[in-house]
């Protein structure tokens, strides 16, 4: 028996799938996003093409399924005795668009979170860092949509007044395709995806005058904010939207569960590692708050991030599925994995991509060594701050690039907790599923103990080793800026 359905809105792939009555999704549809049209430190595509693919993903899924939602009806009201089943979506974060309110077209792209056009404006705005991050849990950077929109208005003038006066409106993608889906009757976002745009106070959960001041944005032109769940959101295609969250929340319902000394290593374009934090704890200096998920009655649940930038990228072009763990640390060279810059809790757009020494003379796998290296050390660096301030004592691995037995065996060897790899398949579906139904997320994963050859190794060693020549670089080089990366 279905139970629920999911949507998960990926940077570039848009997946659906269904939720059993037993908790174990299935019959997943995947269809690749978009393309992103790149043009300097612009990242943008086609927000009708986006839109019009999920609907189709969701559409076979639902025909894959033999699930006949009700018909499609303008009458949004329906009677108390109709059964709609309850969809979830997950949601790419900071990816944005502005749509006009009569036709429902896109007047602009979809900006997305890869943009760096927001640059700009924290520069104008560094010395109200304080300000925003006390206000948001964040840092200033580019990656979230307020640097970004307030650089479009001011390109843009005539834009202000079309949204003060309604005729056009802003949003995420959870809030252009419920708008899109309710006829224009709900023009709403969830309060995860609200908290990654630099407008929310974070703390009483609604868009801070002092925020949209600051980035000179009408807050009346912004969305309502609503919990991520039991929504009882009337859609066109007769399903009932339950559930909306960020794709990492969602990742992270699945994955882990609130109050356990866990965290989650989610390994996939980007990575990040996290956890849910204690009641009245705060985040680390450096390191990221963020709001994972609300319901209707409960406090919000927070959690500590720290993350990895455009790591698979960095992996692309070398054999990394030819390594093993008992290859690792065969040198002294050190190294740094991340292209457009270290995410947090350095934030650092200077330092991303780089070596101790000159490699050009290295056969290939050994430079997929040391970049798979980089990524332990970042990972068991940041496990190690965790394990110190909230005393975490198991790592649950996730995500594409956990798959690599030389990369999850070198994190097993290298951090300070026991190691195990999520077996369930697309931890954001599951988790915008699980909430949909109102099943707990975390409370029926599989997992399996990572067990790390028994031989020799200089993998810790190296690993203190690296910790000295990072910290000396991070002295050595002036800082600069960039944002995490999903």
């Amino acid at each position: 028996m279905i139970v629920a359905v999911a949507l998960d809105l990926g940077t570039t792939t848009i997946k659906a799938g269904v939720l059993s009555q037993g908790g174990t999704l299935g019959s997943v549809i995947a269809r690749p996003a978009p393309r992103i049209t790149v043009d300097g430190g612009r990242y943008e595509s086609d927000a009708s093409a986006y839109a019009a693919t999920a609907e189709a993903v969701l559409s076979e899924c639902l025909a894959s399924n033999d699930v006949r939602p009700l018909p499609q009806t303008a009458d949004f009201v329906g009677n108390a005795s109709e059964v709609r089943l309850p969809l979830g979506l997950s949601s790419q974060r900071s990816s944005f668009l502005i749509w006009d309110r009569a036709s429902g077209q896109p007047v602009t792209p979809l900006v997305s979170w890869q943009d760096d056009r927001g640059a700009e404006s924290c520069a104008v705005l560094r010395d109200r860092e304080d300000t925003i991050l006390q206000l948001t849990g964040l840092p200033l950077t580019p990656y979230y949509l307020a640097p970004k929109l307030r650089v479009l208005l001011r390109e843009n003038p005539s834009w202000r007044e079309r949204l003060l006066s309604g005729e056009w409106l802003p949003g995420t993608l959870d809030s252009f395709l419920v708008w899109r889906w309710t006829e224009g009757r709900e023009h709403v976002t969830d309060v995860s995806m609200a908290a990654r745009t630099l407008l929310m106070d974070v703390h009483n959960r609604q868009w801070s005058p002092v925020l949209c001041g600051l980035f000179d944005i009408p807050q009346l032109a912004l969305p309502q904010i609503k919990p991520s769940s039991a929504l009882d959101i009337r859609l066109r295609n007769g399903l009932l939207l339950q559930a909306s969250v960020g794709d990492q929340s969602a990742a992270l319902i699945a994955s882990i569960a609130p109050g356990q000394a866990e965290a989650l290593v989610n390994l996939g374009t980007g990575g990040f590692v996290a956890s849910y934090l204690p009641r009245q704890a705060s985040a680390p200096d450096g390191y990221l708050q963020t709001l994972v998920w609300q319901d209707t009655s409960q406090p919000p649940h927070l959690a500590v991030e720290g993350t990895l930038n455009s790591i698979a990228a960095a992996l692309a072009p070398y054999p990394v599925g030819e390594c093993h763990v008992e290859e690792l640390a065969s040198d002294g060279i050190f190294c740094l994995a991340e292209p457009s810059g270290l995410g947090a809790p350095y934030f650092r757009s200077d330092l991303g991509l780089a070596f101790s020494e000159p490699v050009e003379h290295l056969a290939p796998q050994r430079i997929a060594l040391l970049l798979q290296e980089a990524i332990i050390f970042r990972v068991a660096r940041i496990l190690e701050d965790f394990r110190r301030d909230f005393g975490i004592e198991r790592v649950y691995l996730s995500g594409g690039l956990s798959s690599l037995p030389c990369l999850q065996q070198g994190i097993a060897r290298c951090v300070p907790c026991t190691c195990y790899r999520l077996l369930q398949a697309e931890a954001s579906l599951n988790g915008a599923a699980h909430l949909a139904a109102g099943l707990p997320g975390a409370g029926g994963r599989m997992a399996q103990k990572i067990d790390v050859p028994a031989c020799p190794s200089g993998l810790p060693g190296k690993y203190a080793k690296w910790k000295d020549w990072l910290d000396g670089l991070l002295r050595a080089v002036p800082s600069g800026q960039v944002g995490p990366r999903d």
